[in-house]
C-alpha cells in the first residue's frame, strides 16, 4: 500500500477522532512512504506539546495536550519499531490534558487495563469505551466527551494488547474477564459498555458472560471473523498485537458471537454505517438480531468507526445510554 493510500483510509478515522483535517492533509501529503508515517505524526504531537503552555493559560494548554494525544494515536496506525513509544506519548499527553481540565479524573489501572474515570463521582450511571483492534483511549475522546455531557460517569480504557498496553500485553478473546476486574475496580453495581471496531466484538462477549453489563452498543463491531478472508494487513495487526501469529489464529477462530448473542440480556444498540465493508469481518447487525433486546442502527454513507457521519449516529448511543442507565430522556 501507497503513503497515498494509508493517509486516504485512514482520513475519516483521523477526523472523527477530532483531528483538524487541513492540519492531516499538510502532514500527510509530504510523506514519502508509510515508513514516514510514525515519526511524522510524532513531530506533528510534539509541536502540539511545545504549544500547550499552562502558564496563564490552562484551558488552552489542555486543549493542545489532548490534540497532542490524537496525534500520537494515530501515529501508532503505522507499523514501525517507534509506535510503542507514541502509544506512551499518547497516554502522557492525556494524563496531563486531564490534569488540567478535570482535576478529578481518576487513573484506574489492573490486570490488563488501564484508563480514566471521568465525570461526576456522584453520576447516575458509568460507561466503559472499549477500543478496537489498533485503537485506544486516546480515539474516542468526542464520544467521551457526549457521554460526560448527558451526566454520565465515563471510563475510557486500554485493554490487553491495546493502546498504552499493547507492548506489554497480548490481544485476548476472554474481555469479559478484564471488563468484570474493570467493574470492581470502579466499584460500581453495574455499567453500561460501548464498543468500537473489534471492541464490538468484545463489548458482546463481556454482555452475554458479565451480569453486571446492564446497557450495550456495538459501532462497527465484529460479529465474526474469518482469517483465511481477512486481508493480510489485518492479519499482521492482530499477529502483533497478539503476540504471534499461533495466537492470532486462536484469537480469530474463537471470535464469533453467534452462541453467546441469545444470552445478552441488557438492551443492546448496534450502529454500522452501509458502507463499511472489511473481508473476513461479518458486521454486527446479526448481534442486533439474535440478541433478546437488541436494535440496530445503518447509517447511509457510514464507514468503519462512521466518522465521516458522527452525527448520523452519536446521539442516538447516548440516549440510548441515559435512557438505560438512568431513565432520562433527551
Amino acid at each position: 500500500m501507497s503513503v497515498v493510500e494509508f493517509a486516504d483510509a485512514q482520513w475519516t478515522r483521523a477526523r472523527g477522532a477530532g483531528i483538524d483535517p487541513d492540519e492531516y492533509r499538510r502532514v500527510t501529503e509530504g510523506l514519502g512512504s508509510v515508513a514516514d508515517w510514525v515519526p511524522a505524526l510524532r513531530r506533528t504531537g510534539q509541536a502540539w506539546l511545545e504549544r500547550a503552555d499552562p502558564v496563564g493559560a490552562p484551558q488552552a494548554a489542555g486543549e493542545r495536550l489532548l490534540m497532542a494525544a490524537r496525534w500520537f494515536h494515530l501515529a501508532t496506525l503505522a507499523p514501525g519499531a517507534e509506535a510503542h513509544e507514541a502509544a506512551a506519548e499518547a497516554d502522557a499527553a492525556l494524563a496531563r490534558a486531564l490534569g488540567l481540565l478535570e482535576p478529578g479524573a481518576r487513573r484506574v489501572e489492573g490486570e490488563g487495563f488501564t484508563g480514566w474515570l471521568r465525570g461526576p463521582v456522584d453520576a447516575p450511571g458509568t460507561v466503559i469505551i472499549v477500543p478496537g483492534l489498533d485503537s485506544a483511549k486516546e480515539e474516542f475522546l468526542d464520544l467521551a466527551a457526549a457521554l460526560l455531557a448527558r451526566g454520565l460517569a465515563v471510563f475510557a480504557m486500554d485493554g490487553p494488547g491495546q493502546g498504552v498496553l499493547a507492548g506489554s500485553t497480548a490481544l485476548t478473546p476472554e474481555y469479559e474477564r478484564v471488563v468484570g476486574r474493570v467493574v470492581d475496580a470502579l466499584g460500581v453495581e453495574r455499567v453500561g459498555i460501548v464498543g468500537l471496531s473489534l471492541g464490538g466484538y468484545h463489548v458482546g462477549r463481556a454482555a452475554a458472560l458479565e451480569p453486571r453489563v446492564a446497557a450495550v452498543a456495538a459501532v462497527s463491531g465484529a460479529f465474526r471473523l474469518d482469517w483465511e478472508e481477512l486481508p493480510p494487513p489485518v492479519r499482521d495487526i492482530i499477529a502483533w498485537r497478539a503476540k504471534g501469529e499461533d495466537a492470532a489464529r486462536d484469537f480469530v477462530r474463537r471470535a464469533d458471537l453467534t452462541e453467546l448473542a441469545p444470552r445478552i440480556s441488557a438492551p443492546l444498540l448496534v450502529v454500522e454505517g452501509d458502507a463499511d465493508v472489511i473481508p473476513g469481518v461479518t458486521n454486527c447487525e446479526p448481534l442486533a438480531k439474535l440478541a433478546p433486546r437488541g436494535s440496530f442502527v445503518s447509517v447511509p454513507g457510514g464507514d468503519h468507526l462512521i466518522g465521516n457521519v458522527r452525527d448520523a449516529w452519536l446521539p442516538r448511543l447516548t440516549d440510548h445510554f441515559a435512557q438505560t442507565l438512568t431513565g432520562a430522556t433527551a
